[in-house]
């Protein structure tokens, strides 16, 4: 009897034990054990226009062409503005995975610009975690054109031609779909070329994501300026977009109601109105070469 009692006892210790073990595994099954950061927010350092969360990888080069067409409102004569359009040309190169620089000249306005784009944090999740990305870019223009200044007093040169901006971008991953980032932003213009234009603006952009299969995404890249009296609500520069992957390719489908394509052009300018049909078609095509192994 004591031998029975005692080989139930047993029984009983080792099955407690079998039990409380297959429930710590289970614990540990819906635990992260590693950090490990959230990528592919974005599918391009940039939304549309404007730029994302997203960063170039150490060593690759990004061959960017962002082309916009006219105002389809200008009729058939101009093949609703296909006869027309403004374009930007850049190459973007990651120095390393947190820091890109880039360079960019654009028809409209001859405009030079250049930036650099320096992730302070991405987010990521497990122990010791981060739930959203923050990064910061700050740019300079060059107005390149031959006589860029209405009154005849202002003196041209390279200073006056010039203008900065700083952004702040906070971006989180919500989901393999869906991505929403904001991104405060200060543009300052040495020289405006009218008077209802402020030499320092101040912006928020949105920009988000929506993933609809592994390689067709709906974007959205939306830009208010609150200070700028030539952009009122309904001409503030809004773009809808389709990223498509083809490989070592992105192409962007868009509309947008905006010509310019740096952040001095698209809140410094004056902007048509979606509720008119001042829109125009365009396209962005991106090209990343990797030049160096990543560190």
């Amino acid at each position: 009897m004591k031998n029975k009692f005692l080989g139930v006892w047993l029984c009983s210790i080792l099955f407690g034990s079998y039990v409380q073990a297959q429930g710590d595994l289970l614990d540990l099954l819906g635990t992260e054990t590693e950090k490990t950061y959230v990528t592919n927010a974005f599918k391009s350092p940039r939304v549309i226009s404007g730029h994302s969360m997203e960063m170039l990888a150490a060593g690759a080069l990004d061959f960017r062409i962002l082309h916009r067409f006219g105002k389809i409102t200008q009729g058939y004569r101009d093949l609703f503005g296909l006869d027309n359009a403004t374009m930007r040309m850049s190459f973007d190169y990651g120095i390393s995975k947190n820091l890109t620089v880039g360079l960019g000249r654009s028809t409209f306005k001859k405009e030079l610009d250049g930036f650099a784009k320096y992730r302070i944090v991405q987010q990521s999740k497990g122990p010791k975690s981060f739930p959203m990305s923050i990064l910061w870019v700050s740019g300079v223009t060059l107005n390149g054109l031959e006589n860029p200044f209405s009154n005849p007093e202002t003196k041209d040169n390279l200073v006056n031609r010039m203008a900065y901006f700083h952004q702040l971008i906070l971006g989180r991953k919500f989901s393999d779909r869906f991505t929403l980032q904001l991104a405060p932003t200060w543009i300052h213009s040495n020289v405006v070329a009218n008077p209802l234009i402020p030499n320092d603006l101040f912006a928020v952009e949105l920009g988000a994501r929506y993933k609809v299969s592994n390689r067709i995404a709906i974007v959205l890249d939306y830009n208010y300026t609150f200070n700028n009296y030539l952009n009122r609500v309904t001409t503030q520069p809004l773009s809808l977009g389709v990223d498509i992957e083809t490989g070592g390719h992105v192409f962007q489908l868009h509309v947008s109601n905006a010509t310019g394509m740096n952040e001095r052009a698209l809140m410094g300018e004056p902007n048509a109105s979606w509720l008119d049909g001042d829109i125009q078609f365009g396209f962005n095509l991106s090209r990343v070469f990797q030049l160096r192994n990543r560190s």
